[in-house]
């Protein structure tokens, strides 16, 4: 029998990885000789997303999103020991602890890492700013148009513009309106390496957050003489953010007892260097290797894919030296809405007669919906959509863009539009996978994560559109699980991401294939997608409806 003293077979030892996603938290726990997920715990955000009011009542403006940083530790509170209980596994044999996190969040802090939203609650830009606050859309328009004017070498490792999601985008915003807390915010920090500083009780910056959330290319962040003609005030950001930037995979430091407390993890594990939820993804599918692009699909989309090319690919969201694993370019790209796309026309749409026939199935809504579209021929409605609900990510980077449905009569039927808002997001998908090859960097396979492979016909829709096949990962909870690899190459189990996904990641090759005549019929329905991208990508017409509200 093994006890604490003594040492812990390779069989037997266990790391932990924890999401933080938009609206809770999980943790599982991981065998390392395999990957099996033996418990899990999940937390929900108490305070969810800060949309409309502060919790202590200051109302926000549109675009804005925002989290509570207790909210996060709670997941430590709450979904690790879950995690721990539903396994029945002895804490003294885990090993290391990795997490990942929405990205861009970004959260103001003072030097010790204390959150500004603790000391200034009433002050809307205290609060960490979550990866859809979209409210800083305009300092993002100048940053793109001086650094365009001035051709700065940055902007095209970021497809010609940076996102108003990002690090300085919403750092700039915080100087121009609370100047005060600006100077008061001795970090901007993103969410990703703050959790680890709660965890380790050493402050440390990922390459992968650096890269492509805070515009750190060639060893550096944009220069003084840059940011001083945004704002003479904004010269001096980058001494807010992280310069010695840490490996992925790499050892951020080990638990402390507080945070073992927390956890009911040993302390004195190892913990893992931060990351992104969606990089962290690519692991667990085992598909970190030249070409293969990965799509989590959840309220949004984020696609990433590592190469050993170096190419500049339009509106992608960046290319990272390193920024998937270390050796090879990481390319990500998104698409700002999708499965939202498909709750908001639930939410809003859908008459109450659909309600009460999905009740009387035992069928949710979505469901209902799917069974009565996937029943049409494509083509059949007569609908084409624009997925940008919640703007344009890739390839357009312009949050202020916004859905458009052209076909619609009298007799269109909810199910018609609900096929065509996911014809429309695999559309979008195309464009990014069109644009990477057009770029010359091939996709050589095309792997799904995240919560919409459950829906099969999506999944069907997409191998279509694609006219290629799709690989599905093999767990339910990719990120959480990559996290978890990322944990043991921190802890010494593996030397590498690489030999660790191929251990403990896992995915299932040519899932979905696409059918030839379902795939002819839907390059029809593209064509018209893209001229309808193409007229309406100035903003011209979208930019004035939506300064009408």
């Amino acid at each position: 029998m093994t006890t604490e003293e003594e040492p812990v077979s390779a069989d037997e030892r266990y790391v932990v990885g924890v999401d933080f996603g938009t609206l809770s938290g999980r943790a599982v726990l991981v065998r390392v000789r395999d990957g099996v997920e033996v418990g899990d715990g999940v937390h929900e955000y108490d305070h969810g997303v800060i949309d409309e009011a502060l919790p202590a009542g200051a109302r926000l403006g549109p675009g804005w999103a925002l989290q509570a940083p207790r909210d996060w530790l709670d997941v430590l509170r709450f979904a690790v020991p879950k995690a721990l209980a539903a396994a029945d596994v002895p804490a003294s044999r885990i090993i290391g602890v990795g997490t990942d996190f929405t990205a861009c969040t970004v959260l103001p802090a003072t030097a010790d890492g204390t959150p500004l939203a603790d000391l200034h609650p009433a002050r809307p830009h205290a609060w960490p700013k979550l990866w859809k606050h979209h409210a800083a859309q305009p300092q993002a328009d100048r940053i793109n148009a001086l650094a365009a004017e001035r051709g700065e070498p940055w902007l095209r490792r970021y497809g010609g513009r940076i996102s108003s999601e990002w690090e300085f985008a919403k750092g700039l915003q915080l100087l121009e309106e609370d100047r005060d807390l600006y100077g008061r915010a001795e970090r901007w920090i993103e969410a990703a390496d703050w959790i680890v500083w709660q965890l380790t009780g050493r402050e440390s910056r990922n390459i992968c957050t650096a890269g492509y959330k805070g515009i750190y290319q060639d060893g550096g962040y944009p220069s003084r003489d840059f940011l001083s003609a945004l704002d003479p005030d904004f010269a001096e950001f980058p001494a807010k953010l992280g310069h010695d930037l840490a490996p992925l995979g790499g050892l951020a430091g080990t638990l402390t007892a507080r945070a073992a407390a927390w956890t009911g993890l040993p302390e004195g594990v190892a913990v893992a260097v931060g990351n992104v939820d969606a990089h962290v993804t690519a692991a667990a599918a085992d598909a970190v290797r030249p070409g293969q692009m990965v799509a989590i699909m959840g309220t949004s989309t984020c696609h990433v894919m590592s190469s050993d090319l170096l190419a500049e690919v339009p509106g992608m969201c960046g290319v990272v030296a390193d920024g998937i694993v270390p050796g090879l370019w990481g390319y990500e790209a998104g698409q700002s809405g999708v499965g939202d796309i498909f709750a908001w026309f639930v939410d809003n749409c859908v008459p109450a007669r659909y309600n009460q026939a999905a009740a009387a199935a035992g069928l949710t809504v979505h469901e209902h919906l799917t069974a009565l579209a996937q029943e049409q021929p494509v083509g059949r409605h007569g609908l084409v959509a624009l997925d940008w609900h919640s703007g344009n990510r890739s390839i357009l980077v312009d949050h202020d863009l916004s859905g458009l449905i052209v076909g619609q009569t009298l007799a269109t039927r909810p199910e018609d539009v609900y096929r065509a808002l996911i014809e429309a997001t695999a559309f979008g998908t195309r464009v990014i996978v069109e644009t990477f090859e057009a770029s010359g960097v091939p996709v050589e396979e095309f792997v799904v994560a995240g919560g919409l492979v459950k829906n099969r016909f999506l999944m069907q829709v997409y191998a279509d559109v694609l006219r290629r096949p799709l690989s599905l990962i093999g767990s339910s909870q990719g990120p959480a699980l990559g996290s978890a690899i990322h944990a043991a190459v921190a802890a010494g189990a593996y030397p590498d991401i690489t030999s660790a996904a191929a251990a403990m990641g896992r995915r299932v090759p040519s899932a979905y294939v696409p059918d030839r005549r379902r795939a002819d019929a839907y390059d029809s329905l593209y064509e018209i997608y893209r001229g309808l991208h193409d007229a309406f990508a100035d903003g011209r017409v979208m930019h004035r409806l939506r300064a009408l509200r």
